[in-house]
């Protein structure tokens, strides 16, 4: 018995072996490759909510505009239908379509109270607008707020973009604010744990600690606000870019450096035109608003072809047969139709008026749109020149206060400063490092912004790509 239990034993450790042997071995997680911005720029192309709901407008007035060549383009339909009936003048005209009429139908009797026809009838009609002035304009009308449409969304992915480069830079900043808080904090710590050694030696006081400890305490409450405002930084441009797994996206983790960022600022932005020459009128939401004032002009016509005659023309084949569709003799008419309507108790009018009103709305609409964009152009344009001077002085404060740090540093070392003397140099370092960086983030986003502004492409941002 004991023997047979310890054979069972050794083929389930066998049989565990070569199951084992069969599972593939467990890959270490690979990290996940930073995303740059191009990548990130193409995403939010693709998938970006804002985007999305733009294209869906925009294909749904594109298809919208070809509802008025109904009254342009020619039209075919067929027609058919069962008829039954005892009515005198109906059964009569119906036994006359179907070519069935003898002498004995035109009994009096017969006439009078017929037996029950039955008709079946088919048919094909074919009409052709010959002049409808109203149809025209309405389609020019909707071709050009097709248009409008269009150009509107092509502003809506420009402004996404530019969303995209201020939330990419914005979490790598945020993600650099926290870790210089990280070594601030060990820092900080550490000058605590010596100062606590040295009050046991009798070497500072007491204040000295709780001075120590009080930087210390300051400087973790900051750190972790930077480690949620960089989480919170990553998830948004998650966002942005349209996904909806509430992931954070992994980004690189230093901004470009000051030469890079400069050098883009003046080929891109100050050795441009001047914005007063710049031509705003390539702007995606001035073309909407262009386009939106032909649209007008436009609809303006439309109503005032409504008070013009209209001709229409048709064709037909008709089928009439008293048992099957589209059987027996056929027989066709043509005819042309002209209509015009002289008086429609003042609608026609009312519809004039408020199209030339539309029309005088948006003509103010394009000429406030274009002050505006000149007057962002201009603004642009300066804040990238202060941003410009202060990343200048963010950058020689930051290298002073460094400077000023060791110095204090190695005094206290020495003995000839004291604790207050060397946190409050930590603080000036650190405070003016995160100035730096934010100083950097800032001239990037004038960049974006002044993009956006001249109607050129914040996508061009991508080349800081490669220049860390």
């Amino acid at each position: 018995m004991e023997r047979s239990v310890n054979r069972r034993r050794a083929l389930l450790a066998l049989a565990s072996t070569f199951v084992y042997a069969l599972l593939p071995t467990a890959m270490p997680a690979q990290p996940t490759a930073p995303l740059s911005l191009g990548d990130a720029i193409r995403e939010a192309d693709r998938h970006a909510f804002a985007n999305r709901i733009a294209s869906a407008n925009t294909e749904g007035d594109q298809a919208r505009s070809r509802i008025p060549l109904k009254g342009i383009l020619p039209s075919a339909r067929l027609e058919s239908g069962v008829l039954r009936t005892t009515d005198p003048l109906g059964a009569f005209g119906t036994t006359l379509s179907q070519r069935l009429v003898t002498p004995a139908a035109f009994n009096p009797v017969s006439l009078n109270d017929p037996l029950a026809v039955t008709n079946v009838h088919g048919g094909v009609v074919v009409e052709l607008p010959l002049l409808n002035g109203d149809a025209w304009a309405g389609w020019k009308a909707a071709r050009a707020a097709a248009d409008a449409t269009t150009a509107a969304g092509e502003w809506t992915s420009l402004a996404t973009r530019t969303e995209v480069v201020r939330a990419y830079y914005g979490a790598i900043l945020a993600a650099e604010k926290d870790d210089m808080l990280d070594q601030a904090q060990r820092a900080a710590e550490a000058a605590l744990r010596q100062v606590q050694a040295m009050v046991n030696q009798g070497l500072v006081t007491k204040a000295d600690v709780l001075q120590a400890s009080v930087r210390a305490s300051d400087v973790a409450s900051q750190r972790l606000t930077a480690r949620s405002d960089a989480l919170s930084a990553a998830q948004q441009v998650g966002l942005l870019l349209g996904r909806t797994t509430g992931a954070p996206v992994t980004l690189p983790a230093l901004l470009p450096s000051d030469i890079a960022v400069r050098a883009l600022a003046v080929r891109d932005t100050l050795s441009a035109t001047p914005t007063d020459s710049t031509p705003l009128a390539t702007r995606a939401d001035v073309r909407a608003a262009s386009a939106g004032v032909r649209a007008a002009r436009a609809d303006r016509l439309r109503a005032g072809t409504t008070l013009l005659p209209r001709v229409n023309s048709f064709a037909r084949y008709d089928w009439n047969d008293p048992r099957a569709l589209y059987a027996g003799r056929k027989s066709w008419t043509v005819g042309v139709m002209a209509s015009w309507s002289l008086f429609g108790g003042g609608s026609e009018l009312a519809d004039l008026a408020s199209a030339t009103a539309r029309e005088a709305g948006a003509t103010a609409g394009r000429e406030a749109v274009l002050a505006k964009g000149q007057l962002e152009a201009d603004v642009a344009q300066r804040n990238v020149t202060v941003a410009l001077q202060r990343l200048d002085l963010a950058q020689s404060a930051a290298e002073q206060s460094r400077e000023a740090h060791r110095l204090v540093e190695k005094r206290y070392a020495g003995g000839l400063a004291t604790i207050a003397e060397l946190l409050g140099a930590e603080s000036q370092a650190t405070g003016a490092a995160l100035a730096h960086a934010a100083a950097r983030f800032a001239l990037i986003d004038a960049i974006a912004t002044h993009r956006r502004a001249i109607g050129a492409d914040p996508a061009e941002l991508a080349l800081l790509d490669t220049a860390r």
